[in-house]
């Protein structure tokens, strides 16, 4: 009976230890780190990376994922295709015009299901529909990036083109240069310049891109040697990244209380104002199954960036991206 107890005290003990052993039996390993280039400052846009770190998302796929700010997409391409970065958050025109330089990027994930840009005006200007805009004055930051790109793709759907329209290079002064009437209307993201106006007292009018063209938006994107080498790292670091936006999506209010750890003086500003922006770009990241990508975004996005003669010879669309990895 004696040796009976000793036994069954020696299997329970036995048990619990297995119980808090890692699967192979040994320590658990340390996190592989992880530095992910956002671009832009900290926003409330960038909720769904705030909410990685903060729920412990990384954390659970083995990532200490770091985030930095103020990287240009260039750059943050650059350094994935010399193999200095494996992830990074891009747009889905940077990876076909990387691709088409030979540089060896992959989209991974989409964040954006929907290309985010948007012609604002005045409602008093009359305009409604993208044929409208013939003859008048647009501006935008300059001839060049999304929402250079997001215009082109816009005009081309109601068979338009620059030379239809006066095209105004700005800066990023859009709402201030709307307000005062110095153009007739302006490019911006349809999460920013347009909430401020209507924040600010403005009847605007606007024509989302994404309503006229389906186009390939920012996502999560590695090179193809981090693919060939590594693919349980692209599988656990794509993971954590979906299950950060469809947390955000489901928690929007839990992810802006977040969002005040990670950007600061968001809470000194208006809070409605910040929820709607959230609220809108909640918008653009929803989908059926979140993070795929579409294969008719990418001929889209394509087929705008040869008529703007970004490039001359069409890329292998099945390389630039994958839903491989997706959870």
């Amino acid at each position: 009976m004696f040796k009976k107890i000793i036994m069954l005290t020696l299997g329970l003990a036995l048990a619990l230890s297995a119980c808090g052993r890692s699967p192979s039996g040994n320590e658990a390993a340390p996190l592989a780190p992880i530095k992910l280039p956002l671009g832009y400052i900290p926003n409330i846009q960038f909720a769904p990376m705030y909410v990685m770190l903060e729920k412990g998302f990384a954390r659970e796929q083995g990532l200490d994922v770091q985030l930095e700010h103020n990287v240009r997409e260039t750059d943050a391409v650059a350094l994935l295709g010399t193999g200095e970065l494996t992830f990074a958050v891009v747009s889905g025109e940077q990876v076909l015009l990387s691709r088409a330089q030979g540089v060896p990027v992959v989209y991974v994930a989409a964040w954006y299901q929907k290309y985010p840009v948007s012609v604002v005006t005045k409602a008093e200007q009359g305009i409604a529909s993208v044929t409208d805009l013939k003859g008048k004055t647009i501006g935008l930051p300059g001839l060049y990036g999304a929402n250079y790109i997001g215009l082109e793709a816009l005009l081309a759907s109601a068979g338009l083109s620059d030379a239809d329209v006066t095209l105004s290079s700005i800066g990023y002064t859009q709402v201030e240069s709307l307000a005062t009437d110095q153009v007739q209307a302006v490019v911006g993201y349809a999460a920013n310049e347009p909430i401020q106006l209507r924040a600010q007292g403005y009847d605007v009018t606007e024509l989302r891109v994404a309503d006229f063209v389906h186009l390939a938006s920012n996502g999560l994107v590695t090179n193809e040697k981090t693919l060939a080498e590594n693919p349980d790292l692209v599988r656990r670091m794509t993971k954590a990244f979906v299950q950060s936006l469809e947390y955000t999506i489901a928690h929007p209010d839990e992810a802006y209380e977040i969002s005040k750890k990670y950007v600061e003086g968001l809470a000194d500003l208006d809070e409605s104002v910040q929820k709607e922006i959230l609220a809108v770009s909640i918008e653009f990241w929803q989908a059926e199954r979140i993070g795929f990508s579409d294969m008719e975004a990418w001929k889209n996005m394509q087929s705008t960036l040869l008529i703007m003669s970004s490039y001359t010879e069409p890329v292998d669309l099945n390389a630039a991206f994958t839903n491989e990895f997706l959870p």
